[in-house]
């Protein structure tokens, strides 16, 4: 079976080029569904790396798409608060009509990034506790009875209006290869968004949160097998590879030979591509999303062509 194809736009890429304008990111969004992508991707960053605020920029996409799945990779729930996330979460699947899909994270320790919790006046090493409170909140208040929250926040009898338009709130994946992010997923969350090393670790993993699952006493065939990859497609392959290292490397301020052996890409041919992309699928990924280095236009009409070849 052919997985699911999602693209990542480029909208850290577009700040750091000097080109903040909306318009074009709409464009591509379009023309991504037109071309068969199944899944559309925003993702999150204020002060670390400045980008579009992922929920206002999914509503236009929403707005200009029908049929693709929207969603965040990742948004960081602990920067912000659950009442407020809650409610402007729920207005976007409303206007999307149950399209949306909450990707989150913890988000990464590294020197900017506790800079940006400091300038959002979040402790950093309280992030994990406040995601998984804040998350708990965001579910019950999108039941859309009273809620009463004795916690980090408190409520008496409040609730958020409109609620999701898919009942009981968007499907929540959990980024991560950590220990604690494995438990998570199989216990409490919806799917798994990681950005793997490789397939091989990611079916380990995997079969582990499917364990903890039936554990849960849950059913691992509702869950979701998620990734996130980095690709490049060009026929000569040094120039594919150049360009993938100055991309990685110019996005994070770190040497490229560190953050390829850390996150999967490919850089190279369309048939090797293919293959490589395959891999994953039949590592057991259901949802594959890609972040594409280089030229947005050319490189979105070389994955549509891969896409009849993607089977496990």
């Amino acid at each position: 079976m052919a997985p699911r194809i999602g693209y990542l736009l480029p909208t850290r890429e577009q700040v750091m080029q000097g080109r903040p304008e909306a318009a074009p990111l709409l464009a591509l969004a379009e023309r991504a569904e037109g071309l068969g992508f199944d899944s559309i991707w925003v993702g999150d960053s204020i002060t670390a790396r400045p980008r579009h605020e992922p929920l206002t920029l999914l509503s236009a996409v929403a707005a200009r798409t029908r049929h693709a799945e929207l969603g965040t990779a990742v948004l960081l729930p602990a920067l912000r608060n659950p009442v407020v996330l809650a409610h402007g979460v729920a207005t976007l699947d409303q206007i999307s009509e149950g399209r949306f899909i909450m990707g989150v994270g913890i988000a990464s320790d590294v020197p900017n990034i506790h800079a940006e919790f400091a300038a959002c006046g979040v402790p950093f090493e309280k992030r994990v506790g406040r995601m998984l409170e804040g998350l708990r909140l965001c579910r019950e208040l999108w039941s859309g009875k009273p809620v009463t929250w004795n916690g980090r926040w408190m409520l008496v009898d409040q609730s958020v209006g409109p609620v999701p338009h898919r009942p009981g709130g968007p499907p929540i994946w959990i980024g991560g290869m950590v220990r604690a992010s494995i438990e998570r997923v199989g216990r409490l969350y919806d799917g798994w968004f990681p950005n793997a090393p490789n397939p091989e670790r990611w079916r380990e993993q995997w079969a582990e949160i499917h364990r903890i699952a039936r554990e849960a006493g849950r059913d691992p065939a509702a869950l979701t097998g998620a990734v996130y990859l980095t690709l490049t497609i060009d026929e000569n392959k040094a120039a594919a590879e150049a360009r993938m290292d100055d991309f990685v490397q110019t996005y994070y301020g770190q040497p490229a030979a560190v953050m390829r052996a850390r996150q999967a890409n490919y850089a190279g041919p369309a048939e090797g591509a293919a293959e490589w992309l395959s891999s994953w699928v039949a590592a057991g990924v259901e949802h594959i999303v890609l972040r594409l280095a280089g030229d947005p236009q050319q490189q979105l009409d070389a994955v549509s062509r891969l896409r009849q070849r993607l089977t496990a």
